[in-house]
């Protein structure tokens, strides 16, 4: 099965980049933009000098509890630099979501609080809140994390937008707020 078969099989439809803006980044965005793929997985991801964003991570189900996105993770985190990533919120009725928060959770990933994220989907027309973890090496502030995810949706999510989708994404100042009043952390008790 094609890799972007794999990942669209797997992420909400609301979560997905079209086929031809991912290939446009792998393509265009060579020098930032990257696809780690496998048999039993695909990991796309985002590399700048001061942070990698994990965009997918697809690992199949009959390689789950093989360590294989703990390698993965792994070797991302030797690298050195804070990791970033967006996940959905828990949905009870999708065991998939908690099993994702735990999965980070066990790898040391945090989650940014102070950070609102809120997307419009262009796929679903529909407003998706998203949360953000992070791993950090360095203990680096969440007003540097919410710097990265700014820079990623500019570059990468919003990517020749219009061209792909017929439409424009809202400007991220629209979706992304530091906002140091939400306390509720989505990795509590899991």
């Amino acid at each position: 099965m094609h890799w972007y078969e794999k990942l669209n099989e797997y992420f909400p439809v609301q979560e997905m980049k079209s086929k031809e803006h991912m290939e446009a980044l792998l393509k265009d965005r060579n020098d930032i933009y990257h696809k780690d793929e496998g048999p039993k997985h695909v990991l796309m991801y985002v590399e700048t000098d001061t942070f990698t964003f994990i965009d997918y991570l697809f690992v199949s189900k009959d390689a789950r509890g093989e360590g294989l996105g703990h390698k993965l993770i792994q070797k991302l985190k030797d690298k050195n630099k804070p990791i970033i990533l967006e996940v959905e919120p828990v949905d009870y009725e999708d065991t998939d979501t908690e099993k994702r928060l735990r999965f980070y959770k066990r790898e040391g990933f945090e989650h940014a609080t102070s950070i609102g994220y809120k997307r419009r989907s262009l796929a679903t027309k529909e407003i998706n809140p998203m949360e953000i973890l992070y791993w950090s090496p360095g203990h680096e502030s969440e007003e540097l994390i919410f710097n990265a995810m700014k820079k990623t949706y500019e570059m990468i999510h919003t990517y020749k937008d219009n061209k792909f989708y017929g439409e424009k994404y809202e400007p991220v100042d629209n979706v992304l707020k530091l906002d140091d009043k939400n306390d509720r952390n989505v990795l509590d008790g899991l």
